[in-house]
């Protein structure tokens, strides 16, 4: 990607969304928005239960809770599984692979539409959440040797578990805008912006952070003025 395809993405996606679990904006706030593996760490997690959480699917929310340091959620894994992994996967990785890497990794989706998607999908539906709004821009500007960019939802092989691999996830000097650009419309020419481990300055970025159930708005919890 060239700095004038940046220039052009980052137009057409202004703003980055993070839907995290509800009443976490305060821990994010004060720690930062942290990877699974990021957040591992922050709580002392290792053997067993880690390989649980960071290597294998998670059919279900999992709390991390421990004294002095608060509570955390990691979200379940519904929408992949090692039968879809294991038939889409290239490069020689394996579903552990997969998952540490996404786990390696903080998300953001580049379009309000594809935030949409995920609000109402399966039982998130039915759940309120806390949305996070990031100046894309600001964020690129600070983190840029950290950020990858990726043409799919990396964390779905449902229904149909499309190829992905090694290359899948690029960094900005890599990434084929050219391409994307030749076959999808604007804001689809990357889907997930990632980056790696954690953005511990949330802060500097954050525009506003809003109560999500579904596409409704039910509160606003933070607002730069």
């Amino acid at each position: 990607m060239t700095e004038a395809e940046l220039y052009e993405l980052l137009g057409d996606c202004p703003t980055l969304y993070h839907m995290a679990e509800r009443q976490s904006w305060p821990s994010i706030r004060k720690h930062g928005l942290l990877s699974t593996t990021a957040l591992l760490d922050h709580f002392g997690t290792g053997g067993a239960e880690r390989q649980a959480i960071e290597a294998q699917r998670r059919p279900k929310n999992i709390t991390l809770e421990k004294a002095g340091l608060g509570r955390a959620v990691v979200r379940d894994q519904l929408p992949m599984d090692d039968i879809g992994l294991t038939r889409c996967l290239e490069d020689g990785l394996s579903p552990e692979a997969w998952y540490r890497l996404l786990n390696g990794k903080v998300f953001f989706w580049l379009t309000r539409e594809r935030l949409f998607r995920l609000l109402n999908a399966g039982t998130y539906r039915n759940e309120e959440h806390d949305v996070l709004e990031l100046d894309a821009s600001l964020l690129v500007a600070a983190h840029r040797a950290k950020i990858w960019f990726c043409p799919m939802n990396s964390g779905c092989t449902k229904p149909f578990p499309h190829a992905r691999g090694l290359t899948t996830f690029q960094r900005i000097p890599d990434y084929p805008y050219a391409q994307w650009k030749m076959k999808r419309p604007r804001g689809e020419r990357a889907v997930e912006l990632a980056v790696d481990y954690a953005v511990l300055n949330i802060t500097k970025f954050v525009r506003r952070v809003v109560r999500m159930k579904g596409n409704n708005e039910l509160g606003i919890l933070f607002e730069l003025k």
